[in-house]
């Protein structure tokens, strides 16, 4: 289905895209801690709103 060049070229990308991704990330660690300092209750609040949600539909169901 796929030549050796193609599995090759995939795999190398992959390998690329990945540690590039890691050495950004790595690179904006100190300026995310910063703008984003509160975002983890932000999803705590959302993930919660979302179970009792579900929570609502189940108990009006039965």
């Amino acid at each position: 289905m796929f030549s050796s060049g193609q599995i090759t070229f995939a795999i190398l990308f992959i390998i690329a895209f990945v540690s590039i991704l890691i050495y950004m990330y790595a690179k904006d660690k100190k300026l995310h801690k910063k703008n984003y300092k509160g975002v983890k209750w932000v999803l705590i609040t959302f993930i919660g709103f979302i179970i009792f949600l579900f929570l609502v539909k189940y108990f009006l169901k039965n």
